[in-house]
C-alpha cells in the first residue's frame, strides 16, 4: 500500500528539482514560444499549461507505477523553437505542430517499429542537431556583454560564479540576478503585474505539411532522443524498470492535452530524474517516488503564477533575456558538442549535421535542423555503412 503522507525528505528533494527545473529553463520556453508568434497571453498560458502538465504527468505516472517518475518539458524543443522561423499560419501552426510532434510520440510508444527507428538515430546525429540548434542561442550572452553590459555582465558573472559552487543551482541564480538588473533598471511600481494568478488561453489550431514536417517533426525528434530516451536510462541506470511504451504514450497524451494551450511538449526527464531517483532522494528507495510526485506539486504551483513570472520578463531587455537563455544552454551545449563528436568515424557527419543546422537556413519551408539531420543522415550512412 502507498503511504497516505510523503516522507519529509522527499518533499524538500522535490522543491529543489521543482527549483531547478522550472527557473533553469523558464526563459528557453518563452523564447520558442515568442518566436512561434505566441502573443503575451499566449505565452503565459503556454508556460503554465506545460508546467501544469508536467506536474500532473509526475503525479500520475509516478503514483500508477511506484518509482520516481520525473517529467519536464523539452528544452531542447523549446530551443529549436526559438530558432525556428514563424509558421505562415502564425502561433495557430505552431499548435498544429506541437499536436503533429505529441501524436508520434504517442505513436512512438504504441506502435515498437516508430520506437525502435527513433531510437535508431544515431546519437552523434541527434546530439550534432542540438548543439547546432543551440550555438545561437549560446552567442546571446556574449553580443549583448558588448551592447547592455550593466545587465548582461551581472547575469553572466553570477551564473559562473554560482556554478562553481553549485552547478545545479547555477542558472536559478542567474534567474535572481536578471530579476534585481530588471528591477534596478526599470520604476519597481513598473514591474509589478496587474494579475499574479495565470488563465489558460486556448489557440485553435491549423495544420499544414510544412509546419509538420518543419517543426513537429524536429520537436518529436530533439525530443525523444535527448530527452525520452535518455530518461529511461536514467531510470535504469538506479535500479528501476520503467515500461518505455507506456511512459512514453503517457507524455504524449499530455503533450497533446496542453498543446492547444501553447505547451510545446511534455517528455521525461533525464536530469532531475538521477536527482529524484539517487539515495539523496530518500535512503529507501521505495520511496523515493514520493519526490517526483512532490516535484510534480510544486511545478503546477509554479505554473499557477505563470503570469506573473511572463509579466516580470516582458519588461526585461530582449538581450538581457537572451543571455538568460543562452547561459542556460552553454552547459546543454557542451555535452551535446562532446556526444556528437565523440566517435571519431562519426564526426564528418556529425559536423556536416551541427554545421548545417547551426546555419539557421530555410529551402522549401523546411528548417534547418531538418536539412542539418538528412546531410548528416546521408554521410553517416556512406561514411560507417556503405564504406
Amino acid at each position: 500500500m502507498a503511504r497516505p503522507f510523503p516522507p519529509m525528505q522527499t518533499v524538500s528533494t522535490g522543491l529543489v528539482v521543482a527549483i531547478v527545473g522550472f527557473f533553469s529553463s523558464f526563459p528557453i520556453v518563452l523564447q520558442g514560444l515568442a518566436a512561434m508568434g505566441a502573443s503575451a497571453a499566449q505565452a503565459a498560458s503556454g508556460l503554465m499549461s506545460a508546467a501544469i502538465a508536467m506536474g500532473l504527468a509526475a503525479i500520475v505516472l509516478s503514483l500508477r507505477y511506484r518509482q520516481p517518475i520525473s517529467v519536464a518539458w523539452s528544452t531542447p524543443g523549446a530551443a529549436l523553437l526559438a530558432v525556428s522561423a514563424t509558421p505562415a499560419a502564425g502561433f495557430s501552426g505552431a499548435i498544429g505542430a506541437f499536436l503533429c510532434a505529441g501524436a508520434l510520440t504517442i505513436l512512438a510508444g504504441l506502435w515498437k517499429p516508430l520506437g525502435r527507428l527513433a531510437a535508431a538515430i544515431p546519437t552523434t546525429l541527434a546530439q550534432a542537431m542540438l548543439g547546432g540548434v543551440l550555438l545561437p542561442l549560446c552567442i546571446v550572452p556574449f553580443k549583448a556583454a558588448v551592447e547592455l553590459p550593466w545587465q548582461a555582465l551581472p547575469v553572466i558573472l553570477t551564473w559562473f560564479i554560482a556554478g562553481r559552487l553549485n552547478r545545479l543551482f547555477a542558472v536559478p541564480a542567474a534567474v535572481v540576478a536578471a530579476a534585481l538588473v530588471v528591477v534596478f533598471s526599470a520604476d519597481g511600481a513598473s514591474v509589478r503585474p496587474e494579475t499574479y494568478l495565470a488563465a489558460p488561453v486556448w489557440t485553435m489550431p491549423s495544420f499544414s505539411f510544412a509546419s509538420a514536417i518543419g517543426i513537429g517533426l524536429p520537436l518529436f525528434v530533439v525530443t525523444m532522443a535527448t530527452q525520452n530516451i535518455p530518461g529511461i536510462a536514467v531510470m535504469r541506470s538506479f535500479g528501476y524498470t520503467p515500461a518505455p511504451g507506456k511512459l512514453f504514450s503517457s507524455v504524449g497524451g499530455a503533450s497533446m492535452f496542453s498543446a492547444p494551450f501553447g505547451a510545446p511538449a511534455t517528455c521525461l526527464a533525464a536530469i532531475t530524474a538521477a536527482m529524484c531517483s539517487n539515495e539523496d532522494s530518500h535512503p529507501d528507495r521505495s520511496l523515493r517516488y514520493w519526490s517526483a510526485i512532490m516535484a510534480g506539486v510544486f511545478y503546477c504551483v509554479f505554473g499557477i503564477f505563470a503570469v506573473a513570472i511572463t509579466g516580470f520578463a516582458a519588461h526585461a531587455d530582449p538581450l538581457l533575456m537572451g543571455t538568460l537563455t543562452g547561459v542556460a544552454l552553454i552547459g546543454v551545449m557542451a555535452n551535446a558538442t562532446f556526444a556528437a563528436l565523440e566517435i571519431p568515424a562519426e564526426r564528418e557527419a556529425a559536423i556536416l549535421t551541427f554545421a548545417i543546422t547551426a546555419s539557421g537556413i530555410t529551402v522549401f519551408g523546411l528548417g534547418a535542423a531538418v536539412w542539418g539531420l538528412m546531410a548528416g543522415g546521408v554521410a553517416y550512412l556512406l561514411t560507417t555503412k556503405l564504406r
